[in-house]
């Protein structure tokens, strides 16, 4: 069967009509800007950094031009901005697929799924970026993938050119101690930390492996958590551009940033159990109990604090507050004329450490009975509860006939105060614990009594105290620490 020309001439037309619909609807399904700006394409494997934006504030950032920059630069480039809650006002950002809100905060109306940022990211490396970076140059996040992949470092960090780019620290973070210490890099631009503005690039299984990823502030988080993994980072000779409309101009601004970035900071610095932060140059930060908390732990149990079994010890604020409370007491003590001695643990942390063991958590002194009535503070005791010009609380112990003197109202880290009497040359009392310590011993001890550096400042002491701490300890005692009830926790088994 032969076409006539009328009918050829149909066909090409019906053929050519289906190809510019093809076309058009293949054209729609594009992502919008990469049709807008389209000089620049992706490789052909596709994209392997996923740009990961956490450090924001909802109320004053430039967000959306940091966004735009990544994609004038590849717009397939995926992006991922996330918060803990809807941003408000909203973010102007683009409605295309490979740029995501990710909501961390659990709803009622979303799967699990949808608040862990894991979900979003499905490409080998993640770059986070702070809020005020542009990209300018290309293939900056492909120079900073291939540094990774030949260096030693498990990340690695490019300086944004802002009024503070990042700087190289050392960091050591003692989880026994509740402590992160900063100090100089001594190997940059090999670093334990970051101090300052940067793009930080790792491998997306190492920052959904830590405990927490996406804590903010995210500078202080990730670096904890990464040298605490002994991960180094290495900072690049590679800068990003300052955003051209940088975020948090205004004074008010600015306030309100850094106010809200202190709490935020506080907060994960507790949460995360640092209680003492010590900066270069001998500047401290605490983070853990004062006069007007509680003690950082709860009731005693077996003589075994339950930090022991998080294998930590004493929080630095609990131990600042019992040298504190001891440095006080003593004042107290020899200006009223009361004879006193550290006693049991305190007077083992005094030999062992010159200090309180790094455990305890209370200061035990002896005192002679017959020398309560010469001090005001124990006279009132007797009577009931007393708290001083200084805030401290005297009163009788519930357990017992001793007194004990607490930092606060609120704060119960305490000095516990031991009437002692002598009974034919042997001190003894009238109140006894189910302490292996708690026991009779020789007055000779006490005569005299002896200078013994503590806590900071100097207390009296039994003479010969080695042979005064091995009659209630036994044998070696010093030598060979050991926690308060062995029976429950034992040191050497504790990791």
């Amino acid at each position: 069967m032969r076409l006539t020309r009328c009918q050829a001439a149909l066909a090409a037309a019906i053929t050519l009509n289906l190809l510019v619909l093809f076309y058009v609807s293949w054209l729609q399904h594009q992502p919008r800007n990469s049709r807008a700006r389209g000089p620049r394409r992706a490789s052909a494997a596709g994209p392997r950094v996923t740009v990961l934006v956490r450090e924001f504030e909802a109320f004053d950032n430039a967000v959306p031009e940091l966004v735009d920059s990544f994609l004038q630069q590849d717009p397939a480039q995926p992006l991922v901005v996330a918060a803990d809650t809807l941003p408000y006002p909203p973010l102007a950002l683009p409605r295309i697929p490979n740029v995501r809100l990710a909501l961390l905060q659990p709803a009622l109306d979303r799967p699990a799924a949808a608040s862990r940022p894991e979900t979003y990211v499905t490409t080998e490396f993640v770059a986070l970026v702070p809020d005020g970076a542009r990209a300018e140059a290309p293939g900056q996040l492909e120079r900073m993938v291939e540094a990774l992949r030949v260096g030693k470092a498990r990340l690695v960090a490019a300086p944004v050119a802002t009024a503070n780019p990042a700087r190289c620290l050392a960091l050591n973070v003692s989880l026994r101690e509740w402590t992160a210490r900063y100090g100089a890099a001594p190997a940059a631009p090999r670093c334990d930390a970051l101090d300052g503005d940067a793009v930080v690039l790792l491998r997306a299984r190492d920052l959904f492996n830590l405990s927490a990823p996406l804590a903010r502030p995210m500078g202080t988080s990730l670096f904890l958590q990464t040298s605490l993994r002994g991960w180094a980072v290495q900072l690049l000779d590679l800068t990003f551009a300052a955003a051209r409309q940088p975020p948090l101009t205004t004074a008010h601004a600015r306030w309100k940033a850094e106010r809200e970035g202190r709490a935020r900071r506080a907060a994960l610095l507790r949460a995360l159990g640092i209680r003492l932060v010590s900066w270069e140059g001998g500047r401290l930060e605490w983070f853990g109990c004062n006069k007007e908390t509680t003690r950082c732990f709860g009731t005693v149990v077996g003589d075994t604090p339950a930090y022991l079994y998080e294998e930590r010890w004493t929080p630095p604020c609990c131990l600042r507050a019992l040298r504190e409370t001891a440095r006080y007491v003593v004042g107290v003590l020899e200006a009223a004329g009361v004879r006193y001695w550290l006693e049991g643990g305190s007077l083992l942390g005094a030999a062992r450490h010159g200090d309180i063991i790094p455990w305890d958590y209370d200061v035990d002194l002896g005192i002679y009975l017959e020398d309560v009535g010469n001090c005001e503070q124990l006279r009132g005791a007797e009577a009931g509860s007393v708290v001083d010009e200084r805030g401290f609380v005297w009163e009788k112990a519930v357990e017992g006939d001793f007194f004990r003197v607490q930092y606060s109202e609120s704060n119960h880290l305490h000095v516990d105060l031991w009437p002692f009497y002598p009974r034919n040359g042997v001190m003894t009392k009238d109140t006894w614990l189910d302490h292996r310590q708690d026991v009779e011993f020789p007055e000779h001890f006490l005569q005299p009594l002896v200078p013994l550096p503590f806590a900071g400042f100097v207390a009296q002491a039994p003479n010969n105290y080695r042979r005064f701490l091995e009659l209630k300890f036994g044998p070696g005692v010093i030598e060979n620490p050991q926690y308060p009830n062995p029976a429950l926790l034992s040191l050497t088994g504790s990791g």
